[in-house]
C-alpha cells in the first residue's frame, strides 16, 4: 500500500493565496453594489439598478464608477447635498416617480462637467432655486410636479437645458397669476408671457393709487379753499350792507343876496 505524500508548503501556499485573493474580490464585489440594488459591470462601467425597491434614502454605497444610475420608482423624499458628488463618470441618473420635494444648490454637486440626463419628472417638487440646476449641461425632465410658478422659476428655467420631449408637460400647480394655472408653462413663456411682470405691475398700481390719493387731496383742500373764501366773502358783504348810510351833508354857504 502506498503512502500518501502530504502537499508541498508552495502549493499550499499558493492554493490558499487565491482563495484569500478569491474571497477578497467576492466580498468587493458585494460591497460595492448596494443592496438591494444590481449593478452589472461592462468593460469596468457599471450599471446601478435601484428601481422599485422602496428606498427611502439615497444609498450611500454606489461604485465610483458608475455611469447609469436608477433610482426611480421609490419613496426618495429627501437629496441631501452631495449625494453623488463622488460618481464623476455619472452620465444618466434618473429619480423619477418619487416622493422628492425639494432640491438644493448643492444637490447635484461634482455632476456640472459630465452628465448628460437628469430625470426629475413625477415628483412633488413646487420650487427650483436657480442655482440649483443652472450649472447642469445635462438635458433635464422636470414634468408633473406641483410646481409654483413664480419669476423665480421662470429665471431657473432660463438657465435650463430642458429635455424637448417633455417639456410641454410641465404646468404649473399654483402661480401668481391665475391665467397659467394649468397650462404648458414653457409654452406660454414663448408666447411672451411672464411671470416676472407682476411685481412691476403691483409697483406701478401703488403708484397710481398714491398719485390719485394725492391728487384727490389737492382737489379737495382747493374746494375746501375756494369755499371758505366764497363764505368769508359774502359774510364781509352782508356786513357791510348791515352798516347804516351817512346822511347827505347840508351846504355851509347860504344863497347869495
Amino acid at each position: 500500500m502506498g503512502t500518501v505524500r502530504p502537499p508541498r508548503p508552495s502549493l499550499l501556499l499558493v492554493s490558499t493565496r487565491e482563495s484569500c485573493l478569491f474571497l477578497l474580490f467576492c466580498l468587493h464585489l458585494g460591497a460595492a453594489c448596494p443592496q438591494p440594488c444590481r449593478c452589472p459591470d461592462h468593460a469596468g462601467a457599471v450599471t446601478v439598478f435601484c428601481s422599485l425597491r422602496g428606498l427611502q434614502e439615497v444609498p450611500k454605497d454606489i461604485p465610483a464608477n458608475t455611469v447609469l444610475l436608477k433610482l426611480d420608482a421609490n419613496k426618495i423624499s429627501h437629496l441631501p447635498d452631495g449625494a453623488f458628488q463622488h460618481l464623476h463618470r455619472l452620465r444618466e441618473l434618473d429619480l423619477s416617480h418619487n416622493a422628492i420635494e425639494a432640491i438644493g444648490p448643492a444637490t447635484f454637486a461634482g455632476l456640472a462637467g459630465g452628465l448628460r440626463l437628469l430625470d426629475l419628472s413625477y415628483n412633488r417638487i413646487q420650487r427650483i432655486p436657480k442655482d440649483a440646476l443652472g450649472k447642469l449641461s445635462a438635458k433635464i425632465r422636470l414634468s408633473h410636479n406641483p410646481l409654483h410658478c413664480e419669476c423665480a422659476l421662470q429665471e431657473a428655467l432660463w438657465e435650463l437645458k430642458l429635455d424637448p420631449d417633455s417639456v410641454d408637460e410641465i404646468a404649473c400647480h399654483t402661480s401668481v397669476q391665475e391665467e397659467f394655472v394649468g397650462k404648458p408653462l414653457v409654452q406660454a413663456l414663448d408666447a411672451g408671457a411672464s411671470l416676472c411682470s407682476v411685481p412691476h405691475r403691483t409697483t406701478d398700481v401703488a403708484m397710481l393709487v398714491t398719485m390719485f390719493g394725492w391728487f384727490a387731496m389737492v382737489i379737495a383742500y382747493v374746494v375746501y379753499y375756494v369755499r371758505h373764501n366764497q363764505e368769508d366773502a359774502r359774510r364781509h358783504l352782508e356786513y357791510l350792507k348791515s352798516l347804516p348810510s351817512a346822511p347827505a351833508s347840508k351846504d355851509p354857504i347860504g344863497p347869495g343876496p
